[in-house]
């Protein structure tokens, strides 16, 4: 027993410093903003919201990432004869979005390009609510009928300063209704590295 014990301490002192040194960068925890370019409408629907994400290494260059965002405003880009006005408007329509997936990553320095694929949900609600209580709300009408099955690919780049950078992502969200429906998506914020 004693043997036994003295041995699992060697091995924690020797090699969990080993482990260590191979990557110090283990999770990504980070917050976006989005644009959602809703294309079954009619008008097309630009719809803006925020979003969360966290990301744990799998490998230094493959990691498994969740996120979920909320859009609570419509985008309306005017054009008039003295340039461009673009402005944001409550809405009553809201999506919810949740996706999972794996990103894979180039590099290990402070600029990094990457790709994922991923799969999850979309839920479309109609309420009037402000943001927080549309967000609660979407949450709890995801198995109300209004959910849809989706898959997402990407594409993107991350710039870090230390644990501290910002991303950027664009990409085709595809969800299923009556046929694959897509639908742009571009998403920019912060992001944390540990």
């Amino acid at each position: 027993m004693r043997r036994n014990l003295g041995l699992l301490l060697v091995a924690v002192f020797c090699f969990v410093p080993l482990l260590r040194a191979q990557s110090t960068d283990h999770i990504e925890i980070g917050g976006f903003g989005e644009y959602f370019r809703l294309n079954r409408t009619t008008p097309q629907r630009n719809l803006v919201g925020l979003g969360g994400r966290v990301a744990f290494n799998v490998r230094p260059r493959i990691q498994l990432e969740a996120e979920m965002s909320y859009d609570f405003k419509r985008s309306i880009l005017n054009t008039f004869s003295d340039g461009v006005n673009f402005e944001t408007v409550n809405t009553q329509f809201h999506t919810l979005q949740g996706l999972f997936g794996p990103k894979f990553s180039t590099g290990s320095g402070p600029v990094r390009l990457f790709v994922t694929g991923k799969t999850g949900f979309i839920n479309f609600t109609s309420n009037n609510l402000g943001a927080t209580a549309g967000f609660k709300g979407a949450l709890g009408a995801v198995n109300d009928g209004n959910t849809k099955f989706a898959v997402y690919p990407g594409a993107g780049i991350e710039v870090f300063a230390h644990h501290v950078g910002l991303r950027a992502e664009i990409g085709d969200e595809i969800y299923f209704d009556g046929g694959a429906r897509n639908n742009v998506r571009v998403t920019f914020g912060p992001q944390l590295r540990f």
